[in-house]
């Protein structure tokens, strides 16, 4: 070697002479590797159909402003990769027969509890915060080309996540799809995450874009370490259509713009005798 030779070295020249270090991926990052070290990677990977936005003008600002807030309270600083990723995971859920057929159903599914909800931020107090203009904007832009048929192919049909500092006891229960941003994705495996059981068609019928009065009976959402049942699939989902009056959390002050103006968002003081049923497991499919 170079530096064992007289006049070739100096002292700690046997430094410059190792080799590099592979870099470790940084925190919440998963190493790069080639889909080849697992041969039914590309194979079981099944993208999102194309969302189509449908229903009254109510449903449609229903769903954007539920969908935002979605977008912006669990990943409003990040990129846009991650922006889209929870955008995609909302979707899927809707789309999904163990989920509510709505957006706004799949968003504040759980808010009436302190512990339970499904988007820790419909239960946490995180919308009693003011959200910034430029940043909620940013998020409305997201949610409103998702709804619009703008598919996020990386997460897949992906129905959970969570952020990578933490490791929740039903992650290694589920088929773990890729890292984006802050956020670790996957989807149920067997049938359940599959795109069979993503067959519900959106038509509608959204619930105000509020969490649920600590009285708001609904079942629970499914254990994400259980799989649901084949019989649960193949029944209609959950339809979640009734006007809910907000408990204590309103949501952002959209006031002033267009797409959100309040007289699009009437309240009801109760809920409709015909829909007091909504929410409720079917007996006979």
């Amino acid at each position: 070697m170079p530096f064992e030779q007289p006049g070739m070295s100096f002292p700690g020249s046997a430094f410059y002479y190792l080799d590099d270090i592979p870099p470790e991926p940084f925190p919440g990052e998963d190493a790069i590797h080639s889909d080849a070290e697992n041969p039914t990677a590309a194979a079981d990977f099944e993208t999102a159909r194309p969302f189509k936005l449908a229903g009254t003008a109510r449903d449609q600002v229903r769903a954007q402003q539920c969908l935002a807030m979605a977008v912006y309270y669990e990943a409003g600083a990040e990129a846009e990769a991650g922006q889209r990723a929870v955008a995609q995971v909302v979707l899927n859920r809707v789309r999904h027969a163990a989920y509510p057929n709505t957006v706004c159903g799949v968003v504040f599914q759980g808010s009436e509890r302190s512990t339970g909800c499904q988007f820790s931020f419909t239960c946490d107090g995180s919308m009693r915060r003011q959200p910034a203009r430029f940043w909620f904007n940013r998020a409305s832009s997201i949610a409103r080309q998702a709804l619009n048929g703008a598919t996020y192919a990386p997460v897949g049909l992906s129905t959970h996540y969570h952020t990578t500092d933490i490791h929740p006891y039903w992650a290694s229960s589920l088929q773990s799809m890729s890292t984006i941003g802050a956020h670790r994705f996957y989807r149920w495996r067997g049938v359940a995450g599959y795109a069979a059981a993503f067959g519900d068609v959106y038509v509608g019928g959204e619930p105000a874009a509020a969490s649920h009065k600590a009285s708001y009976k609904a079942p629970p959402a499914p254990d994400p370490a259980v799989p649901p049942a084949a019989a649960v699939l193949q029944t209609a989902a959950i339809t979640d259509s009734t006007d809910q009056v907000p408990a204590h959390d309103t949501g952002p002050d959209l006031s002033g713009t267009a797409a959100s103006s309040s007289s699009l968002l009437p309240q009801s003081s109760a809920v409709k005798p015909q829909y007091r049923n909504s929410g409720r497991w079917i007996a006979k499919p």
